[in-house]
């Protein structure tokens, strides 16, 4: 186990570099976005190499990303109900859904990616759009993105099954904050269990 830990921390280290540098993207996007419109707006010139570098970035943002997210526990899930259930209850859970959905869809699209990259690069398919951009760096991010997401989840089903085996403290890697929904899902929790406080002492008073 001691092992397998050692391998879900490499995992961590190397999607927290690649979602921090993932972050730079983002103002990357906006910045060539905004370039784009004033120059368009103010002298009528436009391109469509630019247009599509944008969601190039967007692409790079969501694929690239998806690990630091997994990583940061910050992925879709029902907060009212997990913040009702107990951390085992929840570890099982993720375990289960890891197994059964995350790992095999992460090797699908990386089956079915790789040769729509490959046959990209080795034509050097270019943009149908007039002055557009090559094309196989952007299909490049869809086996890269599922690669980066599989790597998340053995790293995240390593650490649920070392929870569930005592080796952990935690089902997952901490991060210090807590979503919107997860302070909500407590706020929800905190006032429903006041007014089963407050019907309690009504009817003890009654």
């Amino acid at each position: 186990m001691n092992l397998l830990l050692t391998l879900s921390r490499g995992i961590d280290a190397l999607n927290e570099r690649i979602g921090r540098l993932t972050m730079w993207l983002v103002l990357a996007s906006v910045l060539i976005s905004a370039i784009n419109a004033i120059v368009r707006k103010a002298f009528n010139i436009g391109s469509n190499a630019y247009l599509e570098i944008q969601w190039y970035l967007f692409a790079g943002v969501f694929m690239l990303g998806v690990g630091y997210v997994m990583l940061k526990n910050a992925h879709v899930r029902i907060d009212f109900i997990s913040s009702r259930l107990s951390k085992r209850t929840n570890a099982v859970i993720d375990a289960i859904g890891i197994v059964v959905f995350t790992i095999p869809l992460s090797i699908i699209m990386i089956d079915l990616g790789w040769p729509l990259f490959a046959q990209a690069f080795k034509s050097g398919e270019m943009s149908q759009n007039a002055g557009g951009l090559i094309r196989w760096p952007v299909l490049m991010l869809v086996p890269l993105g599922f690669a980066i997401l599989l790597a998340q989840a053995v790293s995240e089903l390593i650490k649920r099954i070392a929870f569930l085996s005592g080796a952990l403290d935690e089902p997952f890697t901490p991060t210090g904050e807590k979503s919107e929904e997860e302070r909500l899902a407590e706020e929800l929790a905190r006032e429903a269990e006041a007014h089963e406080q407050a019907l309690l002492q009504q009817k003890s008073g009654a």
